[in-house]
């Protein structure tokens, strides 16, 4: 096999150069200064600083309402990767089966990756209002006290559903294009070995889905984590009774609103660990159940 080979032995590192900027300025010397300041205390002007160690750390991992937002973003983490996987899946494989729209059905199921997630958070507010939401009046018409407002669990189920709905487009994508990638002929001859639909899926068509899904599997759980900060702030606000602040939400609200600037690095630096711990775990032991070829 050919070596590529570059004219200028400068040429690959002037090539690379941007992008090694981007991740030094917008992911490696923020965390060098969450790391940093997770070992001071400091007080909301930053007039005054004092090296405490691992003093924040120490508070923030025995402090309850911490250990809450843990439960509460697993939770929340994996209902939301859940469910939005879950409907893509089954989206993309009805997809497939349509002879005419195809393109129509495919072009309408992107659409919501379009939307932000503080707009996709304020649609599902709206729907779902206790006092004037269209999808929340036959709620009580069937006699459901709907008050996510008030009611923790249904503030759960609200951002949930506003999270999946937003990740199911993106999903969707990659789920059509593992679908299309699988041959033909592979499912049309367990069709004439007599298996039926369900058995040729489970046989055949998500076995060699399994690269796709592993790879939907980590994206959607840093998404849960990370990228529905939009959705609960607009939604929920963490509430009610931080019943909805997951890690990331707790790390704003300690220290943006708080201004409780050790404890919110210290709590940063923890959450960063858990997700480079959870992806090093997913790569080590659920991708050996991946099969690609």
């Amino acid at each position: 096999m050919n070596r590529a080979t570059f004219p200028h032995k400068y040429l690959p590192w002037l090539l690379i150069a941007p992008q090694l900027a981007i991740s030094l300025v917008f992911f490696y010397w923020p965390a060098l200064q969450a790391l940093r300041q997770s070992l001071l205390r400091e007080d909301a002007f930053g007039l005054k600083t004092q090296f405490v160690g691992l003093t924040n750390f120490a508070r923030v991992l025995s402090d309850p309402a911490y250990v809450n937002s843990i439960k509460v973003t697993t939770l929340f983490s994996a209902l939301t990767a859940g469910l939005s996987m879950g409907i893509a899946l089954l989206l993309a494989v009805q997809a497939e089966k349509l002879v005419r729209g195809k393109g129509l059905y495919r072009v309408l199921m992107i659409w919501p990756y379009a939307v932000a997630p503080a707009i996709a958070g304020m649609l599902w507010l709206f729907m779902f209002n206790p006092s004037f939401g269209t999808l929340a009046l036959p709620l009580r018409w069937m006699g459901v006290q709907w008050d996510p407002l008030l009611k923790g669990n249904q503030a759960m189920a609200l951002v949930v559903a506003a999270a999946s709905w937003k990740q199911i487009s993106y999903n969707f994508l990659f789920f059509v294009a593992g679908l299309q990638a699988i041959p033909r002929s592979l499912i049309e001859a367990a069709a004439i070995d007599g298996a039926g639909p369900a058995r040729r899926f489970w046989t055949i068509v998500f076995p060699l889905l399994a690269p796709t899904t592993f790879f939907l599997l980590v994206v959607n759980t840093v998404y849960a984590l990370f990228d529905t900060f939009g959705i609960i702030h607009a939604v929920t606000g963490g509430g009610p009774g931080k019943s909805t602040e997951t890690l990331v939400y707790k790390v704003y609200n300690d220290g943006f609103v708080n201004l409780i600037l050790g404890d919110s690095a210290a709590q940063s630096v923890v959450l960063m660990v858990i997700v480079i711990a959870l992806t090093a775990v997913q790569f080590r032991y659920v991708e050996r159940r991946v099969h690609y070829g």
